[in-house]
């Protein structure tokens, strides 16, 4: 019986490794191959290069037939877990009401975490395996599920048990973030410094010992949390070795982007009214800048993120869909791409690696992740495409043909 190399080989495919930009813009290697071994990527380049004729390689081999190859997409901020749904806030807010004035009147998040605590984990697990369903059938292989519509120990365990369980169902790899410093509960009104401690002492021990966490998130901001108790619960987190997140000047800037940064955060997310010194401090910690257009589109927000000043200062930016009922409804990565060249004025190029490269990077990945180089995971996408900008540039289309994770082929309309 013949001894194989490789498990599989990938033949003349036009690759973006999304791994070397600077010798060629995307990584992108023309008339290439990609070969796995025990799910990783065993080896990578020009067909030319091949060390011997493809059939002597691998076993099994597919030819591409010019088709572009990206690393698999990373949506690298989610709240997709959650019941029910907000559409009557997005009716009051085309009249006039601001998202804080709703969140100040017990709508907003209150009204999901009601809704959320009263569905059961059947219920909750369907309905939120439909949003993952979309996701990943535009070719996300990795998403990050936030707690933070519980507010209580038992149903953030029941979110975040439903989120690991959408990761044993699909072909998806979930990273868990426990968000309970999302909002006050409606049971600890007026005492903020009490939750906290609850958040602290009660929550996070529990869901470490199952297992459950791997970052933790603070939404920072005036209708939310003061920079004192961010800081308490950023901590809290160091003490279990948990990497640290942040939901950071959406709505203001409270300085909690540079509070992130002094505790290393892997991530500082939404950031429309970061100031100069924010955009430093991230700068000098290496933390992730993740840009979420759905909200800023959903909000009718105006005032956008320093763009410039994150590129001048090498600030990695990422982009992700934040979906979430009330403030970005929102299942596409791919229409976050055009958005957030459209909106936000980034490159193809800079997109495509804010769901790439730096979405594995804001949640700790990049050694595994978010790029096509020998070593990592084989996660990758084949699309129906010329040239990895199209991803970008389409709206409302799904080029998806192939999607590889962890080096199996989990969808194909290519025979083998």
């Amino acid at each position: 019986m013949q001894q194989y190399q490789w498990d599989s080989l990938y033949i003349n495919g036009q690759i973006a490794t999304m791994a070397d930009e600077q010798s060629c813009p995307y990584g992108l290697l023309r008339d290439s191959a990609l070969a796995i071994k025990d799910g990783l990527i065993a080896w990578v380049g020009p067909m030319q290069s091949l060390p011997d004729m493809p059939e002597r390689l691998a076993k099994t081999i597919y030819d591409l037939a010019g088709r572009c190859v990206t690393p698999g997409l990373i949506d690298c901020h989610t709240h997709l877990v959650y019941a029910g749904n907000r559409y009557y806030e997005f009716e009051l807010r085309l009249q006039g009401a601001s998202y804080e004035t709703i969140a100040r009147a017990d709508g907003g998040i209150s009204s999901t975490v009601t809704a959320t605590r009263m569905a059961s984990f059947e219920d909750l697990l369907e309905q939120s395996l439909k949003r993952a369903k979309h996701l990943v059938a535009e070719g996300v292989t990795t998403i990050e599920i936030k707690s933070g519509y519980g507010l209580n120990l038992d149903t953030e365990l029941k979110i975040l048990r439903v989120a690991k369980r959408i990761g044993e169902i699909l072909p998806v790899t979930v990273s868990l973030t426990f968000l309970g410093a999302h909002s006050l509960p409606l049971e600890y009104k007026d005492k903020p410094d009490e939750y906290i401690d609850s958040v602290c002492h009660d929550m996070l021990p529990v869901i470490v010992g199952e297992n459950l966490v791997n970052s933790v998130d603070v939404f920072c901001e005036n209708i939310a949390f003061d920079l004192a108790q961010t800081e308490r619960v950023f901590k809290t987190a160091r003490e279990f070795n948990l990497g640290v997140k942040c939901h950071a000047e959406q709505l203001s800037d409270m300085g909690g982007a540079a509070l992130a940064a002094q505790y290393n955060a892997v991530s500082v997310d939404h950031l429309e009214f970061l100031s100069a010194a924010g955009v430093d401090a991230m700068a000098k910690s290496g933390t992730v800048a993740v840009l979420l257009p759905g909200a800023f589109y959903f909000l009718r927000e105006t005032h956008l993120p320093p763009i410039d000043l994150l590129r001048k200062a090498g600030v990695p930016i990422a982009i992700a869909t934040d979906c979430n009922p009330g403030t970005s409804p929102v299942t596409s990565l791919l229409l976050m791409l055009n958005m957030a060249s459209t909106l936000f004025r980034l490159t193809p190029e800079e997109a495509l690696k804010g769901v790439t490269r730096y979405a594995a990077k804001a949640l700790g990945l990049q050694a595994t992740h978010g790029t096509l180089s020998v070593g990592k995971v084989a996660d990758f996408v084949v699309w129906d495409i010329e040239h990895p900008a199209e991803l970008v540039y389409h709206i409302g289309f799904n080029p998806l043909i192939m999607a590889v994770k962890d080096g199996v082929k989990v969808s194909s309309v290519i025979p083998e």
